[in-house]
């Protein structure tokens, strides 16, 4: 990996074509998650259309990353029968849509043969890769970031396969 320090944030801010983001975990531990996770598996949903509340930096973030002319896509490779956390990320996709995400969906039998990182990642421009590192039971435990050509071209292309045979958000059912 890349000894040289990248800002997320900023990465969004600099990107000028493509912010693309693979997720291939059954479950995410994410501290602030666990809470509107807790009360979806509990029968309050509210928090999957909420706006305004923990996911408003995220969605006005995707708002104006989009509005620079920039495609932001989410590509999701989940067992099937999916987990509960699938389900509820399911649930609140459509706010990200709405923001201006695009975001497909594919079974993990329908990836064996495509080439993958190890970790889940952000690619920006095809030129920045910040790697996502979680543990065995979803907690979030910190990010590199390089800028190595070959690392970059890694994750394009695993990206591309996987968007080319994954399922678009509204034609996927969980």
């Amino acid at each position: 990996m890349s000894q040289k320090a990248f800002d997320f944030d900023e990465l969004f801010n600099s990107a000028e074509r493509s912010a693309v983001h693979l997720e291939m975990r059954d479950t995410y531990g994410v501290v602030e998650g666990n809470a509107d996770f807790a009360a979806w598996k509990a029968g309050d949903s509210s928090s999957r259309y909420d706006r305004t509340g923990r996911r408003r930096a995220w969605l006005e973030l995707v708002a104006r990353t989009v509005t620079r002319g920039v495609v932001m896509r989410r590509a999701r490779i989940v067992s099937e029968p999916v987990s509960d956390y699938i389900r509820f990320e399911h649930e609140g996709t459509g706010l990200n849509i709405e923001a201006g995400e695009l975001v497909r969906w594919l079974p993990r039998r329908q990836a064996s043969d495509i080439a993958l990182p190890g970790n889940d990642f952000w690619l920006f421009d095809n030129r920045v890769v910040r790697f996502g590192h979680f543990s065995g039971d979803g907690a979030y435990m910190g990010e590199d970031f390089t800028d190595n050509p070959a690392v970059a071209k890694l994750c394009s292309t695993a990206f591309e396969s996987v968007w080319e045979r994954a399922i678009p958000h509204e034609k996927y059912s969980v």
